[in-house]
């Protein structure tokens, strides 16, 4: 099994008034994850499924690459943050055998890529990496400016 970490884009607002869970994309987290579906799309990057966080800034992101791709994309709560390892069992336990997509937060996919691979990595915002599970390898690693440079 495989699996694609997608970082959710630029959500930075200064002087947000809301929720934090609330927090949408801005202008240029939309622009840069346009970007990434399109440049996920021409080294054809095509999971089976797109699994996202509740939170507003991953869902707009993964409804961004799932409109590109032509992927579903579901919403799963044990990917909003503090996805640890064990919620990664429960996740793949309900998606057998498929490669899919997370869209999530940081800090928690890097963490999570270093204890599947022992890789040390800072995903970017849209940034992505490719984890293969069953070798325990981390395959590649995309920041967005190269998946961008694709398009």
């Amino acid at each position: 099994m495989r699996i694609y970490f997608l970082r959710h884009g630029a959500a930075d607002w200064p002087d947000w008034p809301g929720a934090d869970d609330d927090r949408p994309l801005n202008a240029e987290g939309a622009r840069q994850t346009r970007l990434v579906a399109d440049g996920l799309r021409r080294i054809r990057v095509i999971p089976d499924l797109i699994l996202t966080s509740p939170l507003l800034r991953a869902f707009q992101t993964a409804g961004i690459v799932a409109d590109e791709l032509a992927v579903h994309r579901t919403t799963d709560p044990d990917l909003a943050p503090g996805f640890t390892p064990k919620k990664l069992a429960h996740l793949l336990e309900r998606h057998p055998g498929k490669t899919v997509m997370l869209v999530g937060h940081e800090p928690d996919f890097s963490h999570l890529i270093e204890s599947l691979t022992g890789a040390r990595v800072k995903l970017a915002k849209a940034g992505v990496a490719l984890v293969d599970l069953e070798s325990g390898k981390l395959l590649c690693l995309f920041p967005p400016k190269v998946l961008g440079a694709a398009s």
